[in-house]
């Protein structure tokens, strides 16, 4: 071998040690995650949220393979999430939000941060939390790391959560079927950023429209928000682009930051811009043709058509009715009794052979520790729901049939069916919303081939809307009440279509957010 040739080897075999010896990115994953009413009566602690440590925060993560830990040094510290539900107590906040950020001490330096939150908690006294929790988040691990945000897109984006945070992005579908989706490209982004030593993006586009709908308004699977949505990728993936998103905002959350937001992040300054106007613009240009997803009535009409539906002998069941203003998907209290009241109260349901109705759902502990001492086919008496929202109905002393029991729920705790009349009635220990063909057969109950199913969700998840014969959603009163009109915001900016219908166009101009060094 000559003194080239030699040389030759030498180099590739330092060239390929380099490589195989490369150094791993550190990443650390953490967040908190809920949505909460402000206008609810109920206060969420942190007893009501799941929260995880270390390596059993990966179970959140199903794309999270070998493969997958692979690419990086992971540093999981603490995540947290709950059921929607009221504001978040203010001691609970510095509980976590503490333990987060000694946990992160513990794991720098970090050159990333996956942060996954959902963008509309509230907690008492505080106009923006997660703005609150990712500046704190940054002082403890310096302006070098960068930090992916992922997001509900019923989140809202304040000025100071663009500004910490360097690659943000949503949900592009809702419902959300693309969540876990969602997740996993903001997990790839900051990945292929550090892999890469690109860095942070250099440009952030952010662009506040004022606009605040319910999600109910701003479905995916219906126009506008449709073919909205479907301009999101095509600019996420344009050159120069890392990612966009649209927020809608939460609707039931009175805050200045309360309000829709489209952003853009990448190195092209002129693709980053250029692709947040667009998807801005087209937002606002939509904005009078949204409405809700299905037909919205008062629950005494929902009522009347369920039954026509019935009389003319439709054999596609069930008729399907959403109590959407007590939604615990949304942030509601879910013990709102007006609805059930009201359904008790009528003579069509007053007899065992009338229109079979299932209800779901409403708490009632005290009922449900008197069926747990009642046998299958017994009289079960006991007070339900109102023991947290009792601002428009009181709560029921309710005495019917019990007809099943179930353990083990980890969101109710315990369930049980009490029949009254032909209304067949889930009481939960604890709130839990009602969405899988599973939820019902578990307490022996038929969804599919009902007459009425009523449960306490605005939109339909896939299985509930792949089973609906026909469907209403009934504007009921509650914490998450669809209409927005009658909440009585005092702190969100002004004016806010659809508050402010007549108002006047928007500046939809880009504001470039600094990148942090």
């Amino acid at each position: 071998m000559n003194r080239f040739s030699a040389l030759y080897f030498l180099v590739i075999i330092l060239l390929f040690s380099c490589n195989t010896n490369k150094k791993k990115p550190r990443i650390g994953i953490t967040g908190l995650s809920i949505e909460s009413s402000t206008f609810s009566p109920a206060i969420t602690t942190d007893k009501e949220f799941d929260i995880r440590y270390s390596s059993e925060i990966f179970g959140r993560y199903p794309f999270f393979d070998q493969s997958y830990i692979d690419k990086a040094d992971w540093f999981p510290t603490m995540t947290a999430r709950a059921l929607p539900g009221g504001v978040v107590s203010k001691e609970s906040y510095e509980f976590m939000v503490l333990q987060i950020l000694e946990l992160t001490k513990q794991t720098l330096p970090l050159d990333g941060l996956f942060l996954d939150i959902h963008g509309a908690m509230n907690v008492e006294g505080m106009d923006d939390p997660e703005g609150d929790f990712i500046e704190r988040l940054r002082a403890v691990i310096g302006n070098k790391t960068l930090i992916s945000t992922s997001m509900d897109s019923h989140g809202n984006v304040s000025e100071k959560l663009a500004t910490y945070s360097d690659i943000i992005t949503c949900y592009r579908k809702a419902p959300h079927t693309d969540a876990l989706e969602s997740k996993q490209r903001a997990f790839d982004n900051l990945v292929e950023r550090l892999e890469s030593g690109k860095g942070k993006p250099k440009y952030k586009a952010w662009i506040p429209v004022p606009i605040l709908l319910p999600g109910e308004q701003t479905s995916t699977r219906v126009e506008p928000g449709k073919s909205l949505y479907e301009k999101v990728k095509p600019i996420a993936d344009s050159k120069g682009v890392v990612d966009a998103a649209i927020w809608v905002g939460y609707a039931w959350g009175d805050a200045p930051r309360n309000h829709a937001v489209v952003m853009t992040v990448g190195d092209n300054k002129k693709a980053v811009i250029k692709g947040a106007e667009e998807l801005a613009n087209s937002f606002w240009d939509a904005r009078y043709e949204f409405d809700f997803v299905a037909p919205t009535t008062t629950l005494d009409d929902a009522l009347n058509q369920a039954f026509k539906y019935q009389e003319n002998k439709n054999d596609n069941k069930p008729f399907i009715i959403s109590d959407m203003g007590d939604n615990p998907t949304a942030g509601g209290a879910g013990d709102v009794t007006w609805t059930l009241n009201k359904l008790l109260n009528i003579k069509e349901f007053k007899s065992n052979d009338g229109p079979e109705l299932i209800y779901a759902s409403i708490p009632g502990p005290d009922l449900i520790l008197n069926a747990l001492n009642t046998k299958i086919g017994d009289q079960v008496t006991g007070y339900v729901g109102a023991k947290v929202d009792d601002r428009f109905s009181p709560p029921i002393l309710l005495k019917g049939t019990l007809k099943a029991v179930h353990l083990g729920d980890k969101n109710a705790e315990v369930e049980v069916v009490v029949q009254v009349g032909s209304i067949k009635i889930i009481v939960t220990n604890k709130r839990k919303p009602y969405h899988y063909i599973s939820d019902f057969t578990n307490l022996e109950l038929d969804p599919k081939n009902t007459d009425i199913l009523m449960v306490k969700i605005g939109y339909l998840v896939p299985e509930l809307y792949d089973i609906r014969g026909d469907w209403v959603m009934a504007l009921t009163p509650g914490g998450v009440d669809q209409d927005l009109e009658r909440l009585g915001y005092k702190k969100i900016k002004r004016p806010m279509f659809p508050l402010d219908k007549d108002m006047n166009d928007p500046d939809l101009s880009a504001v470039l957010i600094p990148v942090l060094k």
